[in-house]
């Protein structure tokens, strides 16, 4: 699916630019595009460079947690929900355990370790399912989880936005989190309805009553201000619940006795090798996006949805987080390119440029991780798994737009 999209962006951008300069005599649309695959291919190094103090310090960090046993005690406070969600899970099967620290990994945003854990839960619960070639219901409620997780620390989106030039790169955090709730929320329920499950017993709804009322009271606070009181609040909480959970990391390690400073060495070589990994891909999509978007195809197609949403009389600026929330259940790689690119256009503390990022962290790349996951345990019948994941992904993605309406409605 990248691939096409890649080529085809590139072919698309190469036959507008011909018809403009055969038909239109816009003879310097050629150079145009020769100067945004130069000037993109610079600019998608430029990031990556810059990247890298950044990403080794989130990476740094998320090391001293994991080292000083966060990951094992979100595992432990999921299991109890696990044992719910998952009734033909026998009790003490190693795919909850798997499940769980999977789970504990994604919402500490350390990909490294989700997706290795997400295989084993996968391979675990492969064991119990009597039809090897056709996804059981537990693989596939864990499947949907997956791939609309809650996500606790979305480091990479803070990282970028600090690269591009971001006052306040975190401002996102809390727009963010209840976002990703929203669609583990919705994803969760259409499985269980799918599946009969019985969600209301008093641990489930213990679970979920909790957080939801924890989200709502969030939402309902927020929307009572003004929107510069609401801004300024929203930015201080932010902060403080990111600065209060490193300096947990640092107390667990005390109390741990584990080498804060050791670990945090260790994970930021790890962020220093990360940042310089993604350069090829960064380069890769930002070029074809910079020349889609230096053709005019780029705003042809915006300026169509666009003119679509005000001929309904609705406030079109949500339309420019499109190309990321379109491009994220196939690609992360290419949301991200489209999240950078609506930065680039609009500047990263514009109303576009906070709802693309809210919309990058609002679902997870859901036929990847399907072929992924499926892919590693030969599931070819994926039944209601494609389903049920897209409408988190739809749900996730319009809570991202109204999320970024409440917090950032007022921002031009």
């Amino acid at each position: 699916m990248l691939n096409a999209l890649w080529i085809g962006f590139i072919l698309v951008a190469f036959l507008i630019a011909c018809f403009k300069l055969i038909v239109l005599g816009d003879a310097g649309i050629f150079a145009a595009l020769v100067k945004a695959l130069f000037d993109s291919s610079k600019t998608a190094f430029e990031i990556a460079l810059g990247l890298t103090g950044v990403m080794a310090l989130w990476l740094g960090v998320m090391k001293i947690g994991e080292r000083a046993g966060m990951l094992d005690f979100l595992t432990r406070g999921l299991a109890p929900l696990f044992k719910r969600l998952f009734p033909e899970v026998p009790p003490n099967h190693p795919a909850l355990g798997a499940m769980t620290m999977n789970m504990g990994a994604n919402m500490l945003g350390l990909d490294n370790a989700a997706t290795p854990l997400g295989i084993k839960a996968m391979q675990e619960l492969q064991k119990l399912n009597p039809t090897p070639d056709t996804a059981s219901d537990a693989q596939i409620l864990f499947l949907v989880i997956n791939t609309a997780s809650v996500t606790l620390l979305p480091v990479t989106i803070f990282t970028y936005r600090a690269q591009m030039g971001a006052a306040d790169p975190t401002d996102v955090f809390v727009p963010l989190l209840i976002t990703t709730y929203i669609g583990t929320l919705v994803g969760l329920l259409v499985t269980g309805l799918y599946q009969r499950l019985h969600l209301w017993n008093r641990v489930t709804m213990g679970y979920l009553g909790g957080a939801t009322a924890i989200i709502g009271g969030l939402v309902m606070y927020f929307g009572s201000l003004d929107a510069a009181e609401m801004t300024r609040q929203s930015s201080i909480l932010s902060n403080v619940l990111l600065f209060g959970l490193i300096s947990t990391f640092l107390l667990m390690a005390v109390w741990r006795r584990v080498n804060a400073y050791e670990a945090f060495i260790e994970g930021a070589k790890e962020g220093f090798h990360t940042a310089v990994t993604i350069i090829p891909y960064l380069v890769a999509m930002l070029v074809a996006i910079a020349v889609f978007r230096a053709s005019g195809a780029l705003d042809l197609l915006m300026g169509g949805m666009r003119s679509a949403v005000l001929t309904l009389g609705l406030d079109a600026r949500w339309v420019e987080g499109l190309p990321t929330a379109l491009m994220k259940p196939f690609s992360g790689s290419g949301a991200r390119a489209m999240m950078i690119d609506t930065m680039q256009a609009n500047g990263a503390d514009s109303f576009a440029g906070r709802l693309a990022s809210i919309v990058q962290g609002s679902t997870e790349t859901t036929f990847y991780v399907l072929a992924v996951y499926f892919g590693a345990v030969g599931i070819k019948r994926v039944r209601h798994a494609v389903t049920c994941g897209l409408i988190a992904d739809v749900a996730g993605i319009l809570a991202a737009i109204g999320m970024a309406y409440l917090f950032f409605g007022a921002v031009a």
